[in-house]
């Protein structure tokens, strides 16, 4: 069952409102006796990688950064919170340099274009974000060819990639080369399924010894380190660059950071200012990455084990089955036996500051893990769980 994140976005109606708009609106439209015994505080979300903040949320949290330890401005991507932010990027992935960017597409793309040098060709996943949510950035704007592999899967084996480079020496009557690979881990197209480490360490040693540069787009980089257990430094060690999203987790309204080697990464500020992305002030963004970053993977860890807690509980119901996926991270089936009313779960969830997307007609759903499960206790999800069943 793949749920695509866009597509739930757009189609899920009513059933994402309570998310989008402040508690207090919901109360003035006349529904206070239905959450007069909600919870007060924030609300448990069962979709998404992290925490996403309203402007009044967003500001409050900047505050609270900015009483612990201050908010230096940057100017042009130069010194402040964007000095700071860059420093721990490279202490976590291993990286010699790190270079903050307004987006992860620009990222990705400026990462690849480089790494490739004057090669054309660009081995990605099909299923990849480099392929299939960029606008062809890569043909259009850098003069790239992008090459998928694996339609339709999570990731390609060593051999493939091997194999597609061969072919495409055998295949062509004016050869040119392949310059770079490119790797999503996990990928969201694929429910956040990950490349299994073993198959990250052959295409590594594949590309090194061919002398072709291979970039992790890794924005989702901390929930594949939370679900396999290696770390975020081994996954980079693998690579030549890897990117990493400000705002699937970290609470910020935007934002990617680059990191690689220096004669790499020496070349991106100016790459960024010709391609429009070099913004005078850029420490709203880095703030709120640095302040939620602090004790983010023991918070994930802790979310982790509270998901397994409140699903080995539903699992105990009759009707209930939450199952992980195969090769998964965050993202787990939720299935429902046709005799449960799989809207009015919802909805009675929804009362109690629990959300979670739509059941479909088959009463399946997806519960994606994150820390939000932390802001309730274990018992409480498990109980609203119940009254709603």
């Amino acid at each position: 069952m793949n749920l695509d994140r866009r597509k739930f976005l757009k189609t899920s109606g009513t059933a994402l409102l309570p998310a989008m708009i402040p508690v207090s609106s919901v109360l003035a439209t006349g529904t206070r006796q239905h959450l007069s015994n909600a919870p007060t505080g924030p609300t448990v979300k069962f979709f998404g990688a992290g925490e996403s903040y309203e402007p009044q949320e967003y500001l409050a949290e900047l505050q609270k950064y900015q009483a612990a330890k201050g908010i230096e401005r940057d100017r042009y991507g130069t010194g402040g919170v964007i000095e700071a932010l860059e420093k721990r990027f490279t202490e976590i992935t291993g990286k010699e340099k790190a270079v903050f960017m307004p987006s992860g597409t620009m990222a990705n793309q400026l990462a690849i274009a480089v790494l490739s040098g004057e090669e054309t060709k660009v081995i990605v996943q099909e299923t990849s974000h480099v392929f299939r949510d960029e606008s062809d950035a890569a043909q259009t704007v850098f003069g790239k060819r992008l090459v998928p592999l694996a339609k339709d899967a999570t990731y390609f084996t060593a051999q493939q990639l091997q194999e597609g480079i061969e072919s495409l020496k055998q295949g062509e009557v004016f050869k040119t080369s392949v310059g770079a690979v490119s790797i999503e881990n996990p990928v969201r197209r694929a429910d956040e399924r990950v490349v299994p480490i073993e198959e990250i360490k052959k295409i590594s040693a594949y590309c090194r010894s061919n002398n072709i540069g291979l970039h992790l787009d890794g924005a989702r980089l901390f929930i594949a380190s939370g679900w396999t257990g290696v770390s975020v430094k081994e996954y980079a060690s693998y690579f030549d660059t890897v990117y990493i999203s400000l705002y699937k987790y970290f609470g910020a309204a935007a934002g990617a950071i680059l990191c690689g080697p220096r004669e790499v990464m020496d070349k991106m500020t100016h790459l960024v200012k010709v391609h429009g992305g070099s913004m005078y002030g850029n420490w709203l963004n880095a703030a709120m990455a640095l302040h939620r970053m602090e004790g983010f993977e023991t918070r994930l860890q802790q979310a982790i084990q509270a998901s397994k807690s409140i699903f080995a509980t539903l699992n105990k119901l009759p009707g209930v089955k939450v199952s992980p996926l195969d090769g998964g991270t965050n993202i787990y089936t939720l299935e429902l036996d046709k005799k449960i009313d799989g809207n009015r779960l919802q909805a009675s969830l929804r009362e109690a500051k629990i959300l979670m997307p739509r059941p479909d007609g088959n009463n399946h759903t997806m519960l994606t893990v994150n820390e939000t499960l932390l802001y309730q206790p274990v018992d409480y999800i498990v109980n609203a769980f119940k009254k709603g069943l």
